[in-house]
């Protein structure tokens, strides 16, 4: 078995914006006439912000189509777009730039498999002049499963596929770099090898879940992991972290 491609999340791998999008979330509950009550952390960490609202919603007894969930979305989106704007650095986390690299030395195919939405995403690759390398991204607003459902990387897959005609890439030759155990499970349910970087969720934490854990994207070791794919019969499991 070869290692063919490197399937990156956006955020908590490539852009750290957590803080600005529960300010993001808190406001769009201040027009809804609600308040959030720190409960932030607790109901969205490692979740999609569709499955975030939604489920803060619920909380207070509000069930929203759809429809009115793509609303706010969209509104979420637009502050987002508006930040960025403002900000003189994208908060993009150490060692992005050198992951980049290790990945195109080694003639891997890059793609991002994110639950943000395309329009986010595509405004940070924009901003910070990465879009060139992500010829394949899968985006929150095409899946409507919820992670740990494996859907969305299996759709990056095939995705890859059809953009690199002689690649044949199958699941198990990916490489998936998460921050949540939730999204962890997921690529592993696609048939998938995972890093977990430990930007959102402790070491120790990540370590239960995945193949290889790092505190920085800069600690993974590229010919220990390619060696490991190069074995055979490898078959993954927690020890390798």
């Amino acid at each position: 078995m070869t290692l063919k491609a490197v399937l990156l999340d956006f955020n908590g791998v490539i852009v750290n914006d957590r803080s600005i999008t529960e300010q993001f979330i808190e406001q769009i509950f201040i027009e809804e006439n609600l308040i959030l009550r720190g409960e932030y952390r607790q109901v969205c960490l490692g979740k999609s912000d569709r499955a975030c609202l939604y489920n803060l919603l619920r909380l207070r007894g509000r069930v929203v189509s759809e429809a009115y969930l793509t609303k706010l979305l969209n509104r979420k989106a637009l502050m987002y777009a508006e930040q960025l704007e403002q900000v003189e650095k994208l908060p993009l986390y150490t060692g992005l730039d050198d992951l980049i690299f290790q990945v195109r030395s080694r003639n891997l195919k890059l793609a991002l498999v994110s639950s943000t939405i395309r329009q986010e995403i595509e405004l940070v690759l924009n901003r910070s002049q990465l879009a060139q390398y992500f010829e394949v991204i899968v985006a929150g607003d095409e899946i409507t499963s919820i992670q740990p459902e494996p859907d969305s990387y299996l759709l990056a897959v095939e995705r890859l596929n059809l953009e690199y005609n002689d690649l044949n890439l199958q699941p198990q030759e990916c490489l998936a770099i998460e921050d949540s155990p939730a999204a962890i499970q997921a690529a592993k349910l696609a048939g998938m090898q995972v890093v977990g970087v430990a930007n959102t969720y402790p070491f120790h934490m990540l370590q239960r879940f995945c193949n290889w854990t790092v505190d920085y994207l800069t600690d993974l070791e590229w010919e220990r992991v390619q060696e490991v794919y190069a074995q055979k019969e490898f078959q993954p499991t927690v020890e390798e972290c």
